[in-house]
């Protein structure tokens, strides 16, 4: 079966992640723009980063056979920074219209401070202007709060719900989306967030409508293959193929589909060529490069 990530760090990972991610199954994965564990203290650093999402990191990827796109946004913790906030305001309309970029995000609440709530509210009215979904991070702490008020400000501001997908959820707060039309994450983690058992609890209880997994793996202690191991929680758990395939491909798939950038027909396991360079740069350090023919890669899928 083949998986998406709709939701993975990957600037933070190594190319054996990639590896281990394709021998998995994943074909796919979304990047959101977030935080990279310590504060930018400059726009430059901000334009060099997202053009790692659209150029490097996307060819990376491709090396694995693995197709890479991406979301662009302002990340909570550095809204509070408000000078270098709206400088990266300016910014964000030019990157939404790249290639490979699929939506608004990751955007929400940290410490749910009013800077916070302001940039949050800009980037839904900016993503509501150009017809993009939206990523939303609900808060590690105070997370039912930032949840209630995540959902007020949606509503406030009148972007279709239908285009906003509300991630890292739990038990306690999943149940509030539920009374929305807006599409449900779940990040799956070793130790936190949401575990692969529990997460067979929910879709049990709630069913496969809009639910979405990702594995949020970033710097810290996370898996990229969540995803993967979450389908086989499933298919444990007496899951029909079906139920899995919609939770771990169609789903995140079909939500990010509505930027019009992006289709479940679209997302195939591209054919791998590591002769090929981005900005003279390989991926490579000395190996043999692999080179798939279609015909190999159809043979070897």
């Amino acid at each position: 079966m083949n998986y998406f990530d709709p939701h993975i760090h990957m600037v933070s990972r190594t190319t054996d992640d990639y590896q281990n991610m394709a021998d998995a199954g994943i074909i796919g994965v979304i990047e959101p723009a977030f935080w990279q564990g310590q504060p930018r203290t400059s726009v430059g650093s901000f334009v060099d980063y997202y053009d790692m999402l659209v150029g490097w990191e996307r060819f990376r990827a491709s090396q694995f056979g693995i197709i890479h796109y991406c979301t662009m946004g302002l990340n909570p913790k550095e809204s509070n920074d408000i000078a270098l906030a709206e400088e990266v305001m300016k910014l964000l309309p030019r990157y939404l219209a790249k290639e490979g970029v699929v939506g608004v995000g990751e955007i929400g609440f940290d410490d749910i401070t009013p800077n916070e709530e302001r940039f949050m509210a800009e980037q839904i009215q900016l993503a509501k202007q150009l017809s993009l979904p939206v990523l939303v991070h609900t808060p590690h702490r105070d997370k039912l709060t930032g949840t209630e008020r995540t959902i007020a400000m949606i509503k406030e501001i009148g972007i279709d719900e239908n285009m906003v997908l509300i991630d890292h959820l739990n038990e306690q707060t999943l149940p509030l989306v539920l009374e929305t039309e807006c599409w449900r994450g779940h990040s799956i983690y070793p130790n936190t967030k949401m575990s692969e058992p529990r997460m067979v609890k929910l879709l049990q209880q709630y069913g496969t409508e809009k639910m979405v997994i990702n594995s949020a793996a970033d710097w810290g202690v996370s898996d990229p293959l969540k995803v993967p191991k979450t389908a086989q929680a499933m298919r444990d758990a007496s899951f029909s193929e079906q139920d899995i395939s919609l939770v771990t491909f169609e789903n995140p798939i079909n939500f990010f589909a509505q930027s019009g950038r992006i289709s479940v027909e679209e997302v195939s396991r591209p054919a791998i060529d590591q002769t090929q360079r981005w900005l003279d740069n390989s991926a490579l350090r000395g190996q043999e490069p692999v080179v798939e023919t279609d015909t190999t890669k159809v043979d070897q899928d």
